[in-house]
């Protein structure tokens, strides 16, 4: 599902982006709940990005000042594992890719997105998927001032 959101868009840079696992619900633009086989998980989008709650792992990627951790490539504990990249896109490069990010939004099934006004292009998307044993989800971050694309890849196996 794609949505267009009221509120102006407050993400400036990847470089900005915040990682942290345990925060309590941040104040949410939309919220999705996807009933899978293992459990529910919750797609939250934020004004500064987004939070995924599922089972025990609150995961927040965001702009929040009060979260030091910036975004890592990967990290790991037992049973979650989390990636990301940062992709540096061309003018044309970069619509291309957030216009497949909103088709992609726009066809699948466990899926929240939310279209910031200003700029077309600026976009964040939420997926859920089932896993056996577990949950997964990716997320796409669209930065048009900065033409970066970031996506990250969430693999949780509950015990």
């Amino acid at each position: 599902m794609l949505v267009t959101l009221d509120t102006a868009y407050t993400d400036t840079t990847a470089a900005d982006l915040r990682f942290a696992l345990g925060l309590p619900p941040q104040p949410a633009l939309r919220t999705m709940t996807v009933r899978l086989p293992a459990g529910d998980v919750e797609l939250r989008l934020l004004g500064a990005s987004h939070q995924i709650r599922f089972g025990a792992v609150d995961e927040t990627l965001a702009c929040l000042p009060a979260v030091t951790a910036p975004m890592p490539a990967a990290f790991e504990r037992p049973g979650y594992r989390f990636t990301a990249t940062v992709r540096h896109l061309a003018a044309a490069a970069f619509e291309a890719a957030v216009l497949d990010l909103r088709e992609r939004a726009g066809a699948g099934e466990h899926v929240l997105a939310g279209a910031f006004p200003g700029d077309r292009n600026a976009v964040t998307v939420l997926a859920a998927r089932a896993i056996p044993g577990g949950a997964g989800w990716w997320t796409a971050h669209a930065y048009p001032q900065t033409g970066e694309l970031v996506m990250t890849e969430t693999t949780v196996i509950r015990a």
